[in-house]
C-alpha cells in the first residue's frame, strides 16, 4: 500500500472504531478495568449519608463541624497490546483478514484506553519481536498504533508467542493489561503465559478465518502455508478428508483453551467474517461479573 492509502485505511478504522467506542465500548471498559486503587482528592462539609470513617477530624477540629475527605478512584493504567503479525495473520476469506481485524481491535482498545486518560503501547512479533512502542498517551499516539498495525511489513514470518512474551516480561514492569492478539498457532508459550499472567491483567484474542476448517467443494486444490511456504494438495470433495480438517481445527481451539484456562487468563475467538462487536462487548461483560 501506498502511504495515501495507508493513511486512508487508517482514517476509516479511526472514524468506525471511534464511534463504537463512543457509543458501546468505552463505558464497558471503564466498568471492567479498574483503577489502581484509591487517592485523596479533597475534603468537603459532611452530608448526610456520608461514611463517618471518613472524616477528617483535624479540619472537623478547625471549624467546628464536620468535614469528611472524598478519594477518588486512581484510574491511570497501562494497556499493551502484543499483535502478531506472522504470515498466517495476512490470510483472510472474507473481506478483511485477521491482521486488518487486529488494527481495528487494536484501535478500539486504544481509543477506549484514550478516553479514560490511559496509556497504550505496542508489540510486533513474528519468530522475534519486530517493534515495540512504550506507553504513552494522546490521539496521535493512538493513530500510530493503527497505522503500525495494519502497515507494518515484518522481516520475520513464522510465528514464536514465547520470545514475544519473555521481551514484554523484561520491558513492562508496572502492573498492566494486556491484550496478546493471535491465531496462537505455535506452541512452547505455556509456561511463559503463566508466569506473565500473574504479573498482569492478561486476555488472548484469538483470529480465526472459517476457511481454515470449512471449505467449499472444489474437488482438488493446493494449499500454501503461509509461514513456511511449504505446499500440498488437498481434496476438498473428500468428507474424511474435510472431516479430519475440521477435526483438527477444533481440537486446535480447545487445546488452547485449555492453555488459557490452567493459565487463568480470559480469551475469546473472532474469526474474520463475523461482527466483532457483539462477542467483544459480551466477553467484557463476563468479565465485569467475575
Amino acid at each position: 500500500m501506498t502511504t495515501q492509502e495507508i493513511l486512508k485505511q487508517v482514517r476509516k478504522i479511526e472514524i468506525k472504531t471511534r464511534g463504537l467506542v463512543n457509543q458501546v465500548f468505552s463505558g464497558e471498559y471503564h466498568s471492567v478495568f479498574k483503577g489502581r486503587g484509591m487517592e485523596f482528592a479533597e475534603v468537603r462539609e459532611y452530608q448526610f449519608g456520608d461514611d463517618i470513617r471518613n472524616i477528617d477530624w483535624n479540619v472537623t477540629a478547625r471549624f467546628g463541624h464536620p468535614y469528611v475527605k472524598i478519594f477518588e478512584e486512581e484510574r491511570e493504567l497501562t494497556v499493551m497490546l502484543v499483535v502478531d503479525l506472522s504470515g498466517s495473520l495476512s490470510f483472510g476469506s472474507a473481506t478483511k483478514t485477521k491482521q486488518q481485524i487486529a488494527a481495528e481491535l487494536s484501535a478500539i482498545l486504544a481509543f477506549s484506553a484514550l478516553k479514560n486518560n490511559d496509556k497504550t503501547g505496542l508489540l510486533l512479533f513474528t519468530d522475534k519481536v519486530e517493534k515495540f512502542i512504550p506507553p504513552r498517551k494522546g490521539q496521535k499516539h493512538a493513530l500510530r498504533i493503527i497505522r503500525e498495525v495494519l502497515s507494518f511489513q515484518p522481516e520475520g514470518k513464522r510465528t514464536n508467542i514465547k520470545s514475544a512474551l519473555e521481551f514484554l516480561n523484561n520491558a513492562v514492569k508496572r502492573r498492566s493489561i494486556i491484550f496478546v492478539m493471535s491465531d496462537f498457532i505455535d506452541s512452547g508459550y505455556e509456561n511463559i503465559i503463566s508466569s506473565l499472567s500473574k504479573k498482569h491483567d492478561l486476555a488472548a484474542i484469538v483470529l480465526t478465518d472459517k476457511r481454515e476448517y470449512e471449505v467449499p467443494p472444489l474437488g482438488l486444490i493446493k494449499l500454501k502455508d503461509s509461514e513456511t511456504g511449504e505446499t500440498r494438495w488437498f481434496n476438498t470433495s473428500n468428507a474424511h478428508s474435510v472431516f479430519l480438517l475440521k477435526n483438527l481445527f477444533k481440537k486446535s481451539i480447545e487445546m488452547k483453551e485449555k492453555v488459557f484456562k490452567s493459565a487463568k487468563i480470559d480469551s475469546i475467538v473472532l474469526s474474520t467474517e463475523q461482527d466483532y462487536v457483539k462477542p467483544l462487548v459480551k466477553f467484557f461483560k463476563a468479565r465485569e461479573k467475575r
